[in-house]
């Protein structure tokens, strides 16, 4: 264990008690079923392959606010040079995100406290879950490095700009894991889904569901995010297949639903024509508009986001396919990460999920939408909630959002 070397910067640090449940985020609606985990109708598998941009994946930023670190961010915790645990075999894991009031983002926290939890290797998580930029995550990683954590889970804002302080924590030791979207430093290691896959199969599906033509509305995430990138390429290298299908509108939700309405809105507003809509996980809202505004829903894909997954299940004339993106990459971070430590890292420093494409035309699509669909979780949370072969933890566990030592 490293003793604590800001011991005085951990007293000026906000405890958020439950960064799952902050103001104005989403929560875990409903109460939970009887159930252990896994609603995965056919789970995302891991490989050690690279996606085909040969780049690592990453994800979003927003405006910066004040900082929240939970819990118990005190002084414990490190690793020695050996890798062995602070005393009691007990590890203490620090988590970065930068994106609140995100539902895939909610999830993705409570997926790292449940499997910190359901290890039995982890005294602690340290939490630093706020909406910032770059510069704040940076200020938030120094920070769980001066606390002293054993490993820290980051999701990054940008693949470069954050590299600084995750250079600083491996020098001291930490065992870093980007989960969702990858960083630029050889020696992090990555737990993600293949994001270019995701935009290339969806984009795909939806084209063919057009019949091979017409005009498509493009809603993606937050450009210049590494996710979005990579998605992105998987979007054009679909469309480059086919000719007939032009890009009517391409809009940045920067993954909020709330942008994402007034710019759909905005567009059916306007008129024109459209005949598909892919979004970048801001399903249910495109939905909701249409129905909304007295208008048919053209065919559509997003993610396995509860809501939507409902919607393709009960809407009479809905077409549709959910993509799979599970945030339980947070959970399977800590899982890599305690590999790590223990002495037992795998060969491939990048681990990739294989996306696979719900829909609701055929039989197999229809019945892993059945099989996924789970009303109990917040609408805004997607259901593929664990990762076989890496997350040990229950529904239970995960609904809770409760670490180690979290009452």
């Amino acid at each position: 264990m490293k003793f604590n070397r800001a011991a005085t910067l951990v007293a000026a640090i906000a405890i958020a008690a439950g960064a799952c449940t902050p103001g104005g985020a989403a929560s875990p609606a409903g109460s939970p079923g009887g159930s252990p985990a896994t609603n995965t109708a056919s789970p995302p598998v891991a490989t050690n392959t690279s996606p085909a941009t040969g780049s690592p994946v990453a994800s979003p930023t927003a405006a910066e606010t004040s900082p929240a670190m939970s819990p118990d961010a005190s002084p414990t915790g490190g690793t020695s040079p050996s890798g062995s645990p602070a005393a009691g075999g007990q590890y203490v894991i620090g988590v970065s995100n930068t994106v609140q009031a995100n539902g895939w983002r909610e999830q993705m926290v409570c997926s790292v406290k449940a499997e910190a939890l359901a290890s039995g290797k982890v005294s602690k998580v340290v939490v630093a879950h706020r909406n910032t930029d770059a510069a704040g995550q940076l200020s938030d990683i120094r920070d769980l490095i001066g606390a002293g954590v054993d490993a820290i889970i980051v999701n990054p804002t940008d693949p470069n700009a954050i590299v600084p302080a995750l250079t600083e924590a491996i020098a001291a030791g930490i065992t870093v894991v980007a989960v969702d979207q990858g960083v630029n430093e050889q020696n992090a290691y990555l737990m993600s889904n293949n994001q270019e896959e995701y935009g290339y199969l969806g984009a795909k599906w939806l084209f063919e569901a057009m019949g091979k033509k017409g005009s498509v509305v493009y809603q993606r995430g937050i450009p210049g995010a590494q996710a979005d990138t990579d998605r992105d390429n998987g979007f054009k290298r679909a469309l480059a297949e086919y000719p007939d299908v032009k890009v009517v509108a391409e809009h940045a939700t920067n993954w909020a639903p709330a942008t994402a309405a007034e710019q759909i809105n905005t567009f059916i507003a306007s008129g024109q024509p459209v005949d598909g809509v892919w979004t970048s996980g801001v399903d249910s809202t495109i939905v909701t508009a249409f129905k909304t505004a007295g208008k048919p829903v053209p065919p559509i894909v997003g993610a396995d986001n509860s809501e939507f997954v409902r919607q393709l299940t009960t809407e009479q004339n809905l077409v549709g396919a959910a993509v799979t993106n599970p945030a339980a990459v947070g959970g399977a971070g800590v899982a890599l990460a305690l590999k790590v430590l223990e002495g037992q890292a795998p060969a491939e420093k990048q681990q990739l999920l294989k996306p696979e494409v719900w829909d609701n035309q055929t039989p197999e699509g229809k019945g892993k939408l059945q099989a996924a669909n789970d009303p109990s979780l917040d609408p805004l949370w997607p259901l593929n909630i664990t990762i076989p072969g890496w997350t040990t933890y229950t529904k239970e566990q995960l609904v809770a959002c409760k670490g180690p030592g979290e009452q």
